[in-house]
């Protein structure tokens, strides 16, 4: 119910803000003045991937059109959680309940560019996809620039994907994998072919990484293995007045609760599959540093993940834990990188690893991993949390990291190659849709090349440029 109030009310908020532009209300971008955009995203909540695909997207976008020229806003939740994120971008708090700070903030701007990877489906919360859709849906209504930039899109509730439909039908969306493209066309929606945007982030020295291992007890003679585990089974989330009264009262939901109105997916069948999950995960690698003397470290890309990060080294008798709380994004994709191989359910875990080519298994919760280890032509290499069998076959697959470790660095970097051009046609692509919607903005001329469209590499993906660039 209270999903079906916040999507009715970001609907009546978008139709106002058609109404309001046609009876005069804001002004277009004129030239001469800083191109204001707003990045609509998920951030301050210490979600490593998601900080640092913003990242990535702002520094692109900044290296296109020119510092100079253009004005940038970041949402996000928490300040404290991205001090020190996001360059020269002024940020802006993104409060729980966000409609009316849609209507507010979205005005302000000449553009709006929606930078959740998971932007379009109903999987994790409809609230998130209902913020993307609000956020686009009122720059489409104003006439303005309504871009969303590698995009998924999945299985969505009935109403949102008519939301979808009615209020992004004017937008431009680029999405990661084909795909999303396809469940976006049908919807009406315009669409091009991208990528993730963390392909081209640079995190911490390998010395950092390498110190804060030691630290943990690393004595450099042994492979470090890297498990990165999540809570798969409690999405999505959802809203209930009801139980916030009952926790407020009695405490009851306690372990289920997000925040503020929001609560996880609960119950005992949950639990069970949950406990199952990290019982696999544990057992197979425990049995595989005992073969082959690797030493064990856990990360929470997320903050939510340190719990079962801590869970899973209590089964483990005490290994080390690194969690997004205690590391920024710079040093804690430094610590994967200089890791040597890779267990992960968190899909930025998998591609913040690879410049480095970090041999992965992926044991997915939806399309996400899927699709990015098909990419790689890993298909072997994908599990998923609910498999009966995930101890056996996660223990093979980790067998098989050891056997085929050449060949599946190399189908890596071919890879992390492959989506750099592709991140460069979304450079691309974003000036060509700039200058349809705002002729008048300067733009680079003369000959460029695909790498003018990417922020400077650095030296680890020039390497990777120069071994599988063609």
């Amino acid at each position: 119910m209270m999903d079906l109030v916040l999507e009715a009310w970001v609907s009546s908020l978008i139709e106002l803000s058609k109404l309001t532009w046609m009876l005069g209300a804001g002004r277009p971008w004129r030239p001469g003045e800083k191109l204001r955009l707003l990045f609509a995203g998920y951030n301050g909540t210490r979600n490593t991937g998601s900080d640092v695909r913003v990242e990535e997207m702002l520094r692109q976008v900044r290296h296109i059109l020119g510092d100079d020229k253009v004005a940038l806003s970041v949402m996000t939740q928490n300040f404290d959680f991205t001090r020190g994120y996001f360059g020269s971008a002024r940020q802006v708090r993104l409060p729980e309940v966000f409609p009316p700070f849609l209507r507010r903030e979205v005005p302000r701007h000449h553009g709006v560019v929606a930078c959740e990877g998971s932007m379009f489906k109903s999987k994790f919360a409809n609230a998130l996809t209902t913020m993307m859709i609000g956020s686009l849906g009122m720059a489409s209504a104003q006439n303005k620039l309504s871009v969303g930039y590698g995009a998924e899109a999945g299985a969505m509730d009935p109403l949102l994907a008519r939301m979808c439909r009615r209020y992004c039908g004017q937008s431009f969306i680029i999405t990661r994998n084909e795909e999303s493209q396809t469940i976006l066309s049908e919807l009406g929606v315009p669409t091009e072919l991208g990528t993730d945007t963390a392909w081209t982030f640079e995190p911490r020295a390998a010395d950092y990484g390498q110190k804060v291992l030691r630290e943990a007890g690393w004595d450099g003679s042994a492979p470090v293995l890297v498990l990165c585990p999540i809570n798969p089974f409690w999405w999505p989330v959802k809203a209930s007045v009801a139980k916030y009264a009952a926790r407020a009262l009695t405490g009851a939901y306690r372990q289920s609760h997000y925040r503020s109105l929001y609560f996880h997916r609960a119950g005992p069948e949950v639990d069970a599959a949950y406990t199952r999950y990290l019982a696999a995960l544990a057992n197979a690698v425990d049995a595989f540093r005992k073969q082959h003397k690797a030493f064990l470290v856990l990360v929470a890309m997320e903050r939510l993940d340190g719990r079962a990060c801590r869970q899973v080294a209590e089964r483990l008798g005490g290994v080390p834990v690194f969690t997004s709380e205690q590391y920024d994004m710079y040093q804690l994709v430094g610590i994967l990188r200089c890791c040597h191989l890779m267990v992960s359910s968190r899909y930025h875990g998998i591609v913040t690893s690879m410049p480095a080519l970090v041999p992965s298994v992926g044991v997915t919760m939806d399309e996400r991993i899927r699709n990015l280890m098909c990419e790689r032509g890993h298909d072997h290499l994908l599990l998923d949390v609910d498999d009966a069998d995930l101890e056996s076959k996660l223990l093979v697959a980790l067998d098989t990291l050891c056997r085929e470790r050449d060949a599946i660095r190399d189908a890596i970097g071919r890879t992390v190659v492959k989506n750099l051009k592709a991140m460069a046609r979304m450079g691309v692509y974003f000036e060509r849709h700039l200058q349809q919607h705002y002729p008048e903005f300067p733009v680079r001329s003369g000959l460029l090349s695909w790498e003018d469209y990417l922020p400077p590499l650095s030296p680890t993906l020039r390497k990777l440029v120069e071994s599988y660039g063609e």
